[in-house]
């Protein structure tokens, strides 16, 4: 039987940025994680980091090559009735976004506590969390064979939506809010560069469509479908000529075309766990918030979780003060909700959802019309889209 200050169910990049972030404050942490590293490493996410997260990577010290590789991006292209049109981060907010791949942060962040000499448990089965004492916390696990036992201060449940922690908190303390989408992202990674300097998202009559890329080399591209879409039913050459239908004809000129590498579907769906901490149980990132990724926010709302939490224990491991603790819950589910509205609000006036009448059809139409025209619509998507502050 171990000991430690904090234990981290999920490794991640919020589980790791977390731990990152505790080490440096010199609280003793122990990250536990049910998969392998290289199966870690293989989930492909989405990669535009807010201006905000972009600054607690450099906090927390896995920075640098996120700002010698990113692609720092001052706006985004919205594309309807067959015209683009741009909206400039600098000029309305006077902030970027950096486009800078998951899978990359987490290597960053693994190859930080592996040089921070920070603990981190992979292929930790049948986890189970125990809250034994109100100043007491245990967490149970089984790795090649044997039974192992970490008795810890608090639990931070970074797992993921599907991941144990969430499930530990009695089903009668939480209250949970969901909205399931009629429709889906096909999504494929290929080598070839991007159609455009900046993310396209295209609102079209056959279905929404986004031209992202994940380095000057490398774009991911994505298309609406529906639900029950397999991958099988959709070759590489079906998907372009499908993408090609939804863009302009500047983009479907610059679209240069190659064998997709990697290819999913992934459903939509909007979802937030009330409260966000059980005891000393607290719940981060993916394990109490889902938001579509139209609005890039999933990962970002993660890294805001992360802060406040951190904030709360350094306080706590500092000055024996309850008060961030206690406020956590309140604090993170502000932030959460106002990316929730952000990325539902991208995801309605993007989509041509199979339910939606034709009176849906022409207010869509006008936001979208009203959106470009005016400038105060422009930068409230742009403040959003950049981050709120923390």
């Amino acid at each position: 039987m171990r000991r430690t200050q904090v234990v981290i169910v999920g490794a991640g990049p919020s589980g790791l940025l977390l731990g990152q972030l505790l080490g440096k404050s010199g609280i003793s942490n122990i990250v536990l994680e049910q998969r392998s590293p290289e199966y870690v490493l293989g989930r492909i996410r989405a990669g535009v980091i807010e201006n905000w997260a972009a600054e607690l990577l450099d906090l927390a010290g896995v920075g640098d090559r996120m700002h010698r590789e990113g692609l720092v991006h001052k706006g985004i292209e919205l594309c309807f009735d067959g015209q683009r049109h741009r909206i400039d981060f600098d000029d309305l907010v006077g902030k970027s976004v950096v486009i800078y791949g998951q899978t990359e942060i987490t290597r960053d962040l693994m190859n930080g506590r592996s040089a921070s000499g920070g603990e981190t448990v992979y292929e930790a089965a049948d986890v189970s969390l125990h809250q034994d004492h109100p100043d007491r916390c245990s967490v149970r696990y089984r790795r090649d064979g044997a039974e192992q036992e970490i008795h810890c201060d608090f639990i931070a449940g970074c797992d993921g939506f599907h991941g144990v922690s969430r499930k530990s908190i009695p089903e009668h303390v939480l209250q949970c809010y969901e909205r399931v989408y009629p429709f889906g992202w096909l999504g494929i990674l290929v080598d070839q560069p991007p159609v455009s300097g900046e993310l396209i998202y295209a609102n079209h009559e056959r279905g929404f469509a986004l031209c992202s890329m994940r380095s000057n080399s490398r774009s991911r591209l994505y298309l609406q479908c529906r639900l029950d879409d397999h991958v099988e039913d959709w070759p590489d050459a079906r998907f372009y000529e499908e993408l090609r239908r939804r863009l302009d004809q500047d983009a479907v000129a610059a679209l240069q075309l190659g064998a997709s590498i990697e290819k999913s579907i992934a459903p939509l769906r909007s979802f937030v766990a009330e409260p966000m901490r059980y005891g000393n149980l607290f719940l981060a990132g993916d394990a109490a918030h889902i938001v579509p990724p139209t609005g890039a926010k999933g990962l970002n709302l993660a890294a805001s979780d992360v802060y406040y939490l951190s904030q709360a224990l350094e306080e706590f491991y500092r000055e024996r003060s309850r008060a961030g603790l206690d406020a956590y819950s309140a604090r993170a589910l502000q932030r959460v909700w106002k990316a929730e509205r952000f990325s539902w609000w991208m995801t309605s006036i993007l989509h041509c959802s199979p339910e939606r009448s034709g009176f849906d059809q022409r207010i869509q139409r006008a936001e979208l019309e009203y959106l470009v025209s005016s400038r105060a619509a422009m930068t409230s998507l742009a403040e959003n889209y950049v981050g709120l502050p923390y």
